[in-house]
């Protein structure tokens, strides 16, 4: 491709020598006599080399000619010509962009000298600048969070994927990682994450390799992010900074949790008894509709697996399913986490926060231990299923929503509703259709087909050659009442994986406090087929010698609703 040259020269005689000596050198020329005609010129034509004298026709000079293309952001090097050189005009040429100066009268050799390295130069800086363009595009395009530090950890770029991410904004370019002021500073992520990216730099700039963490969970945000950070090295292979990269991985993260639960939920749901076979049925004919369900039966018997079952074989399985214990949260920390709340909606309350309906939006929201709530929140909730919206905690702005509810309880809710503790009509909002679980005691002949299945799960996990479980312990199991039912059925397993040192798990391996039936009880162990949950609590309180806490946890359920199940039954 050939050169483009432009001269700016008053001078006609000189102008025109200096034209046709660089077209017989093979370059194409053009020329201007004075400052006006020189700009139009370049405004239409991008030349590799310009060549202007300092004294033009007219008030402007070569050095406002100079001053202009800076302006305008021309980078082509201008090479002055001067007559009456002196140290003050050439630095002033050199402070304004001027690539080198040549004194008249010119010798044609140096000018072609001059011209050959000028274009050279012109090449080396375009090609430079169109690397940095490129990369600039790469930075900028990438999903993503992209930015820069030096070695004291100040932040020298970043990209807008960064500014997305809580712990940066358009005012962190020049600040320290680790003290950041203004919008950056309010909205800093949690103290855990930011010390941790941090660390991360420091590691990496301190070793001179690549650091990384991978999935880490933003405990502020519930966001799940992967680091990594790449050092910067100088002439002497020494560390001067780092590049690092955030990438956003919680959709993925969720996407890999909810597709792990939609493969595995029906193997995780055992039984092939005739209770369970009408579970099955039910699950099949409500998981594509919208109706609320009310899951019931006592603890430990699986209501959040079935609540699993019907979301993610359903028409919303590619929608989240949120899950709330109302049980485990008072009142006020309840209705914030199912509603939401708007920043200085009570103390603490420093942002927005989306509630459990908002986050369920379009998929399924798991209502677990549902007699529990209060009811101020049982008429909220009523609102809800009623008008399908509902307003954060400190706001009046209606939200509407499209969820799904899936309600569970281990009690009565009709006996409830009798005490005037529970509100009538939600009831029978939640109780479109129920699905009843059997506790274990009434489905004995799935004991085995769950004893096997928990066998498998624990010896892949604690990495086990355990082949099966004695006749001997399945015959306790079969005759034992479950009052902890499927949970504590899994608790015993695992007790007895860990213990197991044989290739069949026997009674030796069970826990201690675990009923084994005497000689003398034989006979009335097997007619604990039809105990009450009443006789079966009161078998466990005698085993530990009535320690609570060591009856809770053995039945698999919390201390709390043990009192309540105690109380039910009369027992003091």
């Amino acid at each position: 491709m050939i050169q483009r040259i432009l001269i700016i020269e008053d001078d006609a005689s000189l102008r025109e020598t200096f034209r046709r000596f660089l077209s017989k050198n093979g370059y194409s020329v053009d020329t201007a006599c004075e400052f006006r005609e020189a700009v139009t010129l370049t405004s239409k034509t991008e030349y590799d080399v310009i060549f202007t004298d300092i004294n033009l026709s007219g008030k402007e000079t070569g050095v406002d000619f100079l001053a202009e293309c800076k302006t305008r952001g021309i980078t082509t090097p201008i090479v002055i010509i001067t007559g009456f050189p002196t140290v003050n005009s050439a630095a002033e040429a050199v402070r304004q962009g001027g690539y080198d100066y040549l004194c008249k009268p010119v010798e044609l050799d140096i000018l072609l000298h001059v011209t050959r390295g000028a274009i050279r130069h012109n090449s080396i800086s375009r090609e430079a600048l169109r690397y940095r363009r490129n990369i600039e595009a790469i930075f900028q395009s990438v999903s993503d969070a992209m930015l820069s530090v030096d070695k004291h950890l100040t932040i020298t770029d970043l990209n807008q994927s960064a500014v997305k991410f809580c712990m940066f904004s358009n005012t962190s370019v020049g600040q320290k990682l680790d003290h950041q002021e203004g919008d950056a500073h309010k909205n800093l992520c949690s103290e855990e994450c930011r010390r941790r990216l941090i660390n991360t730099v420091q590691e990496s700039i301190t070793t001179g390799k690549t650091a990384s963490v991978y999935k880490y969970e933003c405990p502020k945000h519930s966001s799940v992010y992967t680091l990594k950070v790449s050092p910067f090295k100088n002439g002497h292979n020494e560390s001067n900074g780092a590049v690092i990269a955030i990438s956003d991985e919680t959709r993925i993260s969720v996407l890999e949790k909810d597709l792990n639960r939609r493969r595995d939920f029906r193997k995780a749901i055992i039984g092939k008894s005739s209770p369970m076979q009408k579970i099955y049925s039910l699950i099949e004919s409500l998981s594509d509709i919208r109706s609320t369900v009310l899951i019931t039966g006592e603890s430990g018997t699986g209501k959040e697996l079935v609540a699993e079952a019907l979301h993610f074989s359903g028409i919303r399985r590619d929608k989240p399913i949120v899950k709330v214990n109302c049980s485990a949260l008072s009142e006020s920390v309840l209705e914030s986490e199912l509603f939401g709340h708007i920043k200085g909606a009570f103390t603490g309350a420093n942002t927005d926060r989306a509630g459990r309906f908002e986050k369920a939006d379009e998929g399924t929201l798991f209502l677990d231990e549902i007699g529990d709530i209060s009811p101020t929140l049982q008429q909220k909730l009523l609102r809800v299923l009623q008008e399908k919206e509902f307003e954060k905690v400190g706001d009046s702005q209606p939200i509407k929503v499209d969820v799904r509810i899936i309600a569970a309880t281990n009690r009565d809710l009709k006996e409830l509703v009798a005490q005037g503790t529970f509100r009538e009509d939600l009831y029978y909002r939640l109780k479109v259709v129920e699905i009843r679980l059997p506790s274990l005691k009434d489905r004995r002949e799935d004991i085995p087909l769950l004893t096997d299945f928990f066998l498998k799960e624990f010896c892949l996990e604690f990495n086990k050659k355990i082949e099966d479980v004695s006749s001997d312990v399945i015959k306790l199991f079969m005759e034992y009442p479950w009052p902890g039912n499927i949970r504590e059925l899994r608790h015993i397993i695992e007790h007895a994986s860990i213990i197991c040192r044989n290739s069949i798990i026997t009674s030796g391996d069970l826990p201690d406090d675990f009923a084994r039936p005497s000689a003398s009880e034989n006979s009335s162990r097997s007619d604990q087929k039809n105990n009450s949950e009443a006789e079966a609590l009161l078998t466990a309180m005698k085993e530990t010698k009535w320690n609570k806490a060591e009856t809770a946890r053995i039945l698999g359920i919390s201390r709390q609703t043990l009192y309540r199940k105690l109380k039910d039954a009369g027992i003091e």
